[in-house]
């Protein structure tokens, strides 16, 4: 399908000419070409992204969330729990369940249906619930609480039913991970970030093109 940019900022501008405006699963290169697009004719920027990331769905780190740093958008992650998986809601059962095994749980079928539920989630969610454990927390708690280590994330989209759900995810606020907890997060759930990221972060493609060259921070 091919985006109509022009239609999209009209929309958006009859609204208000200073209406933010985000973007919604949509790919890094359709994203920074509306953001270029609209510096270029002065129309309102692109101030927000919303995609899936949580500790089983990492890919927005391959270009999507490098993408939001470099153009200032703010990430606000859905499905932050992967389905329930993260919060404990699935077990090794649930990987070889029918539809009538979940009980007439139409989410259950939806998440499990999805993908979500697999053995490398649940081992993630074993982990997960380990550290819980430690913290004397919940591992919602502790899934939410490691996507806001994330200083591009703004704030997870939470979906709770009930204000105990709610007040439970708040928690997720007061969680203090220590360097080891989150290196065994981030090692159990760590993806492949392909072409050409795994190329230039190779040593041997380092040393073509950089030497032992070394650019200080700015300050």
């Amino acid at each position: 399908m091919k985006l109509d940019v022009d239609r999209e900022h009209r929309r958006t501008r009859c609204r208000s000419p200073s209406t933010p405006t985000g973007r919604w699963d949509a790919p890094a290169w359709e994203t920074s070409r509306m953001q270029a697009i609209a510096d270029l004719r002065g129309w309102s920027r692109l101030v927000a992204l919303q995609i899936e990331y949580s500790l089983i769905n990492r890919a927005g780190e391959r270009d999507l969330i490098p993408m939001a740093r470099a153009m200032g958008l703010g990430v606000t992650p859905y499905s932050p729990l992967g389905g329930g998986v993260l919060s404990g809601k699935y077990g090794r059962a649930d990987l070889t369940a029918t539809d009538a095994d979940s009980g007439g749980s139409s989410r259950k079928r939806f998440n499990a249906n999805l993908g979500m539920v697999t053995e490398g989630t649940l081992a993630i969610a074993d982990v997960v619930r380990d550290i819980a454990t430690e913290l004397e927390r919940t591992p919602a708690q502790v899934a939410l609480a490691w996507t806001l280590q994330n200083p591009e994330v703004t704030a997870p989209v939470i979906g709770a039913r009930t204000p105990e759900q709610l007040l439970g995810n708040l928690g997720a606020l007061d969680v203090d991970f220590d360097p080891d907890q989150l290196a065994c997060l981030d090692t159990v759930s760590a993806i492949d970030l392909g072409y050409p990221h795994d190329l230039l972060a190779s040593d041997h493609i380092r040393a073509v093109t950089a030497g032992a060259l070394k650019v200080e921070t700015r300050r």
